[in-house]
């Protein structure tokens, strides 16, 4: 049974803080900006479709189907962006870690593999055997991304969601499995202590 739990992670370079009502302009500040990356998500958080991006991260976490977290960088005590746990299946130990959007001046660097390495190591540690990592076809960035962690890509899904634009979104779907894990935080460990000392 996976018993997930909404904790703050915290690593050299970033504390992940379970999304409160506190957390709210603070996160407007990070993720209102940067449409044309907004332009490919389920739900806009830019501009005035940001209350809508809210309103979805407060129910699906009222309703237990989302663990949202505030990304706050270490060094200047700013947050910079969010991401989720999602799709939460206890029963069958899965989940998804996405709705991932890091202000444009976040994203180069170690604030996206440390908060990657936080989620990862907490859902294996508190029963996991599945995490998915999905994304748009078309979100090349988003897909190197995801490969570098180290998941595996096993396939699409096509016609799989509508974006808020009214695309009909093709999903690239990639894994890692607690079988993996032990490689990819080891990948993941050394590359966070090499590149971003």
């Amino acid at each position: 049974m996976l018993n997930l739990t909404a904790d703050i992670l915290q690593g050299r370079h970033v504390r992940l803080e379970p999304v409160t009502v506190d957390h709210r302009d603070e996160l407007k500040a990070a993720v209102d900006c940067d449409p044309e990356s907004w332009e490919i998500m389920s739900v806009n958080g830019c501009g005035e479709g940001f209350d809508d991006f809210w309103g979805a991260l407060q129910g699906e976490t009222d309703r237990g189907e989302r663990i949202g977290f505030a990304i706050r960088r270490l060094s200047d005590g700013k947050v910079v962006g969010t991401s989720s746990y999602l799709n939460i299946r206890r029963v069958h130990c899965g989940l998804e870690i996405g709705s991932t959007f890091l202000n444009p001046e976040a994203r180069s660097g170690p604030i996206n593999p440390e908060s990657k390495r936080l989620l990862l190591a907490h859902a294996f540690d508190c029963g996991a055997i599945r995490v998915e990592l999905v994304t748009d076809v078309r979100n090349a960035r988003s897909q190197a991304a995801i490969q570098k962690l180290g998941a595996t890509k096993e396939g699409v899904l096509r016609n799989h969601k509508i974006t808020w634009t009214g695309h009909v979104r093709d999903t690239a779907v990639f894994s890692i499995t607690d079988y993996d894990w032990p490689g990819v935080r080891q990948r993941l460990d050394f590359r966070l202590s090499e590149a971003f000392v």
